[in-house]
């Protein structure tokens, strides 16, 4: 296969769900973009025009549109491939290397870009006050791509080591014990008193964010439009008129390691 030196590949993130959080360098890829690859609902984000072929797909097919994306930039095409959020976060820029890595060597030689987005720990975190202003990590607990087993032993390592958690793709129709499962761990871990963020359809016109203790937190309180974040053993809330402010200190004591 001959490589057309015209084409290039750019794997983007759209932000959480409001244009205000999509950033310039994605929205200037897309108006130079002659087609553009993803998820159904991630592809509908884009506004169709003259010159512009989408390619929407369904769920789980992620390495068949990161070989269509390769494909049809090795044919000279200019393509951007859609995720929500940031692009290296659960998404599609690792799917994309995947293919890269297993495709034809020629493809390697391709223009190949990740254009950072918002992602949806960030923005959710941010909509709250700063959740995650001290260590903390992220954890996917969809099981599709990785054993339940595996998701166990990181929720009870990460809440032994009292990391801030972000969760994504909390829970699911097809899933719809794994997230009770979670928080039942979290509180053989963690006690009943953390902190818990859901944080739902941030940035969109159907956004709410509710802090509950662990020990009230309930599976049927997310679902996968919903941004879980359960916080420290430091993390603390400050009330005020209007909506409380959820933070961690940037500080943790010689006394607490």
């Amino acid at each position: 296969m001959t490589i057309s030196a015209s084409g290039w590949v750019a794997v983007a993130g759209l932000g959480p769900g409001s244009e205000a959080m999509v950033t310039p360098e994605v929205s200037a890829a897309l108006a130079e973009a002659t087609d553009v690859v993803g998820y159904i609902p991630y592809v509908a984000r884009v506004t169709p025009r003259a010159g512009l072929t989408l390619h929407p797909s369904d769920n789980r097919v992620e390495l068949d549109r990161a070989a269509l994306a390769l494909d049809l930039a090795a044919q000279g095409r200019r393509v951007v491939v859609v995720s929500s959020g940031d692009p290296g976060v659960f998404a599609m820029a690792s799917a994309l290397f995947e293919a890269l890595e297993a495709g034809p060597s020629t493809w390697r030689e391709l223009d190949v870009r990740v254009l950072p987005g918002i992602t949806a720990m960030l923005a959710a975190a941010a909509r709250a006050g700063a959740p995650l202003g001290h260590d903390f990590c992220a954890i996917n607990l969809s099981d599709n791509l990785k054993p339940w087993s595996v998701i166990e032993r990181r929720l009870r390592l990460a809440a032994e080591a009292d990391f801030a958690m972000a969760f994504y793709n909390p829970r699911s129709r097809a899933r719809p014990q794994g997230f009770a499962r979670a928080l039942e761990v979290l509180r053989e871990a963690c006690g009943d008193d953390r902190l818990v963020l859901f944080a739902r359809a941030v940035s969109t016109p159907e956004e709410t964010l509710r802090i509950v203790p662990l020990g009230q937190a309930d599976a049927g309180m997310a679902d996968m439009r919903t941004m879980v974040i359960v916080g420290s053993s430091r993390t603390r809330v400050i009330e005020r008129a209007g909506s409380p402010i959820l933070y961690t200190p940037r500080s943790v004591p010689e006394d607490a390691a």
